[in-house]
């Protein structure tokens, strides 16, 4: 089985080259553009998401982040879409572009300053190219560029186009101009309110004109329907004449403001008092600042753009000071319904820590700001301290849909919250927020394990009736990594204790020496009390070895990876496992079978025409930003040998692949010390 999974990994690897080899590792490129099979591709700033569409001028969703209401599925809050505020058309002598009308269409996105270019020919008439950003130094805001080099003489008119989402509803639609001596403002906004009527949606643009005030192009609004409006203007050009313009603006919710329509457009005049320049200029400044962390691979151009798209999504789908946390799919779609999982402690968040640790910082202050809602849930299902709900949104209480097991069983959420808290920690060093914030929730979810087992005597403090870290195993007794991030949890929660002055609870430890870990006849960890050596949905075991260091002796780790990689099957299932199989033997010396398990983490999973990832091999529902924080922790934890202990990061010794030269990190740690392997 194995052997049959190694040469169809090797023949996808194989593919992949040969269709998307590219020299620029900063920039990917599309240059077929099939609206049949095309799947976005997102900027981001952490607040708000803009994905890619193949028509010209059209943006397929903005996505706010923090903005739940109950829709769609399961009765549960959901990410809603919010005003698709940089929405425009173009018309040239009064026709209308479309997709059927151009020609040399080309889409690419410049990943180290986050903007998304769309370039094309328009019959005989112009070249025109347009991009756009989520503005990185203002949240809520973005910002679209237009530039129409004529080839005759021509007209055209360039409308900004306010659409509302199908789940909005009472849309409320404004137009206003603000004339001062140095300036006219045309403001383009938008209110709706959510499909319950819990927040009210805002959105405001403006058009950021390069002529001179006094001679800029007079601006027309019209009123459509009750979802859409715009605000227009026509221009004459000249052949050979290059002319530019932007459209900036921003949306917000009562989510995050109490008063998201005044607050909406006082950020759309911001962006037009600012001007362009400014504004690029800032947000180029701020992407250049996250890129002082980077990974850098000497002598694989395809991986080195792999690993580069997967750290730009997880940059694009956080930001430092926020108090949110992103879901399995980021910014990049309503997949999940935005929720919160263990795929941030355990899958996205470990990288972030690493290479960005005050963005990490507001990944586990979303965690401390509902600790009183799991201390709720603990004492709702008869346990003491912290009990963190399997899918979290922006109460902090439960949200799983019913329907779902994980909801009331996939309790080793609690423990990998309690894990990140710890090495937020580690990472830092900084006691005063251990004290203040990270041991609150490390001792409350010490407190829920230690009520939470069962004490059947000596070695037997079993915990049962779990749904596992392999999720096709559901209400089973002794999960290896429940049982293993418990102890974790009770070990750091002792250890936290001591390092600010305070006497742990002697009852942590008695627990954490009597949880136990299960062996098969043949000396494989087992994955629970009943397993017997079916397939597996994800890693599970193996992830007693990294990142739980539950399992040190590599005789075990290599025993545990060889039974169980040839328990997941080809299709169907996420692709973190991959990611820890390669992760383990890089630290193990295997270069090569690291990189064969590297490529399978992502190579499959991509979908055009620009590699985003899905969840699954041949899914497609991109971007699966925990696949792309497996694929990061691979390179950092696994190629390049970084780990985090209590005392700080160190380096092991690891093993590149024969066709890496070099593996540089730079900008790790608080220190952002530069880590090489050769």
């Amino acid at each position: 089985m194995l052997a049959k999974r190694l040469f169809t990994g090797l023949f996808l690897l194989t593919v992949c080259v040969a269709s998307f080899a590219q020299t620029d590792t900063w920039r990917i490129k599309a240059d077929k553009i099939d609206p049949s099979n095309y799947y976005g591709i997102t900027v981001a700033n952490g607040m708000i998401g803009i994905v890619s569409a193949p028509e010209p001028f059209r943006i397929k969703d903005v996505v706010l982040n923090g903005a739940y209401d109950q829709y769609g599925r399961g009765r549960v809050s959901n990410f809603l879409k919010s005003f698709n505020f940089l929405n425009m058309y173009l018309e040239i002598e009064g026709r209308r572009l479309s997709a059927k009308d151009v020609t040399n269409m080309h889409q690419e996105l410049d990943m180290k300053h986050a903007a998304f270019t769309t370039s094309f020919d328009y019959k005989d008439a112009a070249s025109i190219s347009y991009s756009y950003y989520a503005l990185r130094h203002l949240p809520y805001c973005g910002m679209t560029d237009v530039t129409i080099v004529p080839k005759k003489d021509i007209e055209i008119t360039a409308a900004s186009v306010m659409e509302a989402p199908d789940a909005l509803r009472d849309v409320q639609n404004y137009y206003n101009e603000i004339d001062r001596p140095h300036v006219t403002i045309s403001l383009l906004s938008s209110t709706a309110k959510s499909p319950t009527g819990k927040l009210l949606f805002a959105s405001s643009t403006s058009f950021l004109f390069n002529e001179q005030h006094g001679s800029e192009p007079r601006i027309i609004h019209e009123m459509w329907d009750n979802n859409m409006h715009l605000m227009k203007f026509k221009k004459k050009l000249k052949a050979g004449e290059t002319y530019k313009f932007s459209i900036a603006g921003a949306s917000i919710s009562t989510a995050q403001h109490d008063d998201p329509l005044n607050e909406a457009e006082r950020y759309a005049i911001y962006c037009k008092l600012e001007g362009h320049d400014r504004l690029i200029n800032f947000h180029n400044k701020a992407w250049d600042e996250l890129w002082k962390s980077d990974i850098i691979i000497e002598g694989d151009e395809e991986s080195q753009l792999a690993v580069r798209s997967a750290l730009y999504h997880l940059y694009s789908f956080v930001r430092e000071g926020t108090s949110y946390s992103p879901s399995p799919m980021g910014l990049s779609g309503l997949g999940y319904n935005g929720h919160v999982f263990w795929d941030t402690e355990i899958w996205m968040y470990p990288a972030i820590l690493i290479l960005h640790p005050e963005i990490a910082k507001s990944m586990v202050e979303y965690r401390y700001e509902r600790l009183k809602e799991a201390k709720h849930n603990a004492f709702a299902h008869g346990f003491k301290g912290a009990m963190y709900p399997w899918e979290s949104a922006a109460s902090g209480n439960e949200e799983t849909p019913v329907w779902a097991l994980s909801g009331p069983f996939e309790h080793h959420i609690t423990a990998d919250v309690a894990i990140a808290a710890w090495n937020y920690y580690c990472v830092t060093q900084d006691k005063t927020w251990l004290r203040e914030k990270g041991f609150p929730v490390i001792k409350e979810c010490a407190d829920f394990w230690a009520s939470r087992v069962e004490r059947n005597g000596a070695g037997h403090y079993d915990i049962k009736n779990v749904v596992a870290a392999d999720e096709w195993a559901e209400n089973v007794d002794n999960n290896a990594f429940t049982n293993a991030a418990a102890k974790a949890t009770l070990k750091y929660a002792t250890d936290a204790a001591k390092l600010i002055g305070l006497a742990p609870d002697p009852d942590w430890m008695i627990v954490y020496q009597n949880i136990p870990i299960l062996k098969m006849e043949n000396g494989v960890t087992r994955e629970h009390a009943t397993y017997k050596g079916e397939g597996i949905k994800q890693a599970d075991v193996n992830l007693l070895a990294y990142p739980l260091k539950e399992i040190t002796d590599p005789k075990q780790v290599r025993k545990d990876m060889e039974y169980y990689e040839t328990r997941v099957p080809d299709e169907g299932t996420p692709a973190m496992t991959q990611a820890i199989f390669s992760l383990l033997y890089a630290r193990l010396g295997e270069g090569e079978k690291a990189y064969h398990f590297f490529k399978e983490a992502y190579v499959p999973n991509q979908n055009p025409p620009f590699n985003v990832l899905a969840e699954t091999k041949g899914g497609t529902n991109p971007y699966f930003s925990t696949g792309a924080g497996g694929l990061i922790q691979s390179v950092l934890n696994g190629f390049g040998g970084i780990d985090i202990t209590p005392a700080g990061l160190v380096q092991l010794k690891t093993a590149l692949p024969s066709r890496w030269k070099s593996l540089t990190i730079t900008g790790a740690g608080i220190q952002k010390k530069i880590y090489q392997v050769k």
